[in-house]
């Protein structure tokens, strides 16, 4: 007999930001390694041991916790969730229109710099002064507009006995920016030393140029500024994008904690009285056109002493019916340390310290990617075993044993994420963002255990095309380049993007 668990959360503060951000993006992404299981030798009734993790045999049902749900005059979406356990409180505003995706092609990191600007002084404050009242409340207090999306999001959490202090600090950032010449201009300087720090990383190297590869023209494709758009910055540019694109009707503002939804919902009206409707509505790109041909690519970093591989292709978006069995898929291939790639290419072959799998779906179709930092003497073999788990997941159906243990890992990492309350508002933020019934999150334990093996293989066929994959290779060239001739076509970039001649290995490698 199955039973129902309702989850309420433990209130954390000091992963408040990290718990929200896995809560939109999780299960989207690759899924995280099952918990550490019990000492051996103690008996649990209906439980199987996989890698060391207790996963429950029965079908997990849930039934989470609703936030209050009301919208403000001037458009804006509010969610609240209460918990009394703790004295602290969580808020967060997502507000689509006003991210990376939709800038001008000429001034990558607006929205970024935007984002990160509105905290550096205000009509009222300057920097220091906001800062001084963070740390004075005991508060924190941050934007963020991500490379890739199509919204920003401002948030800050403290405790809720000095909630409407720090409430309005934050108002007072989000609404009133001034985006002083002075703070714009240290913040540059700090953007391009860190891009320039970027430029030396394997993982900035890959990414860029594994974007570029998938996403050809699309927005998508920009994965972080340029010295030149940085130097373009003006506060007038950033104030421009902020009245713009800070819209209240594109706007969803999520709180979880000590609070009273009585008590609270005068203040938000009053909070955000100033903030005007606007006639703004959100409207993407044409989604990016997938490659019809497999194309690969090698970053030449010289005396590099291990291979970074990505390969993959685009794949959905999130409101895609294929959703739910692409996840189930990716979890056998490469989900984890109990999946296919990791088992084969760590396990088995020792080619690396780990091998995965994850994919993006979001407004817009994303890539399906596996991914590996390989030894350089392996390349060949690593690429291999990539190509033959591809494969082996569109050509034979997956053994029953294996797919049960994936569901119910699947399904047992759903229901941890549910013991923190700004978990549970980022899976609302996300199913009101995605237009999801109200019950999606209750049945998604059932939706993942129901998925048999031909659904796993009909997707991997569908979405997983190996004679159209974006292949990327950060290494030595003079060593790789050859190897991946193998495979395919070779184009090669240096790690400024350009593109070059492979050049012969250096001396002693």
């Amino acid at each position: 007999m199955n039973r129902t668990h309702t989850f309420r959360a433990r209130f954390l503060r000091p992963i408040l930001g990290a718990s929200l951000a896995l809560a939109l993006a999780a299960p989207t992404l690759a899924q995280s390694p099952p918990a550490a299981g019990q000492e051996k030798g103690v008996p649990l009734s209906k439980v199987e041991r996989k890698n060391k993790a207790p996963v429950s045999k029965e079908v997990l049902q849930v039934k989470l916790p609703k936030p209050f749900e009301t919208s403000l005059e001037n458009g804006m979406t509010v969610l609240i969730l209460e918990d009394h356990r703790l004295p602290s409180v969580f808020v967060t505003l997502n507000i689509d229109a006003s991210g990376p995706l939709l800038e001008p092609a000429d001034l990558p990191g607006l929205a970024s710099f935007t984002a990160q600007m509105l905290r550096e002084g205000t009509k009222t404050r300057d920097s220091k002064k906001i800062s001084e009242e963070v740390d004075r409340l005991g508060a924190t207090l941050g934007a963020s507009a991500g490379f890739g999306s199509t919204a920003t999001s401002v948030s800050a959490s403290g405790l809720s006995d000095n909630l409407d202090e720090w409430m309005e600090l934050m108002v007072d950032v989000l609404l009133n920016p001034a985006f002083p010449a002075d703070e714009l201009a240290k913040l540059k300087d700090r953007q391009k030393l860190a891009l320039r720090q970027a430029r030396s990383q394997p993982s900035f190297l890959v990414s860029e140029r594994y974007y570029r590869a998938v996403f050809g023209n699309h927005p998508a494709a920009v994965r972080s500024t340029t010295e030149q758009s940085i130097d373009a910055m003006t506060s007038e540019k950033l104030a421009q994008w902020h009245r713009e694109h800070y819209a209240p009707q594109n706007a969803i503002l999520g709180i979880a904690g000590d609070v009273s939804i009585k008590e609270l919902l005068p203040k938000l009206n009053k909070w955000f009285a100033a903030w005007k409707k606007t006639d703004l509505k959100e409207s993407l790109p044409p989604n990016a056109v997938p490659s019809g041909q497999k194309k690969i690519y090698v970053v030449d970093r010289p005396r590099s002493v291990q291979t970074t591989l990505w390969l993959g292709n685009l794949a959905i978006d999130r409101r895609d019916p294929d959703y739910i069995s692409l996840v189930v898929m990716n979890r056998i291939v490469g989900g984890g340390p109990s999946a296919r790639l990791f088992i084969n290419l760590r396990e088995e072959k020792g080619y690396t310290y780990g091998a995965y799998s994850g994919f993006t779906a979001l407004k817009y179709p994303g890539p399906w990617t596996a991914s590996s930092d390989v030894r350089t003497e392996v390349t060949e073999g690593a690429m291999t075993e990539f190509l033959n788990e591809i494969r082996r997941i569109r050509e034979e159906p997956v053994p029953a044993a294996e797919l049960d243990e994936a569901k119910r890992s699947i399904v047992a990492s759903f229901a941890l994420s549910l013991e923190q309350p700004t978990t549970l508002l980022g899976y609302e933020i996300t199913r009101k963002v995605y237009g999801f019934p109200a019950d999606y999150w209750d049945t998604y334990p059932a939706k993942i255990s129901a998925v048999p093996a031909a659904e796993v293989q009909r997707v991997a066929r569908k979405y997983i095309n190996p004679n159209a994959l974006q292949i990327v290779a950060v290494g030595e060239a003079g060593k790789i380049k050859t190897i991946l001739e193998k495979f395919g076509p070779v184009e090669v970039f240096d790690t400024e993007g350009k593109p070059v001649a492979a050049k012969p290995a250096a001396p002693g490698n």
